[in-house]
């Protein structure tokens, strides 16, 4: 039997750490409230009739199926990571993009942007209205940053 989720939300975070990058990135998991599911990274295909919610709070341990967005840097570097989203206009289900680079939110949906088009172009339809959820960090001195956006399916 195929999994199909009927609702998402989406989320995000940024933090940095005087450890590691990977402390860094654990805490930004933690600010985007999904620092204690065990998440599993799938692709960007939104199903028909799934739901948009709002961001809450999941069980401890759940397996939890997304799309993530992460991108991790050092003292003075900018770094931003994100997703972009939208429906299809024939109703049939949408799509969803994410992005990492080390430079502004600006410059990220810029290339969210050309992907969504990239997307549609390639499938030959058209989409609705984009949605970004883009983190910027400039990372303080002494310090490693993450930033993260994803998008969370739910049953």
């Amino acid at each position: 039997m195929l999994s199909i989720p009927k609702k998402f939300f989406v989320t995000s975070g940024k933090a940095s750490s005087k450890v590691t990058d990977l402390n860094a990135f654990d805490r930004a998991l933690l600010s985007a409230r999904i620092g204690e599911q065990n998440l599993v990274s799938v692709s960007s295909v939104l199903p028909a009739g799934i739901e948009q919610v709002e961001p809450h709070d999941l069980p401890v341990g759940a397996i939890t199926h997304c799309v993530l967005a992460q991108m991790r840097g050092e003292e003075g570097e900018m770094i931003s990571a994100g997703i972009a989203y939208a429906s299809r206009k024939d109703g049939l289900g949408g799509y969803v993009s994410e992005g990492h680079i080390h430079g502004t939110k600006k410059a990220l949906r810029e290339i969210l942007e050309w992907k969504m088009e990239e997307m549609a172009r390639l499938r030959q339809l058209e989409l609705k209205t984009v949605r970004y959820k883009i983190e910027e960090l400039s990372i303080p001195m002494d310090r490693y940053g993450a930033c993260i956006a994803a998008l969370i399916y739910l049953d």
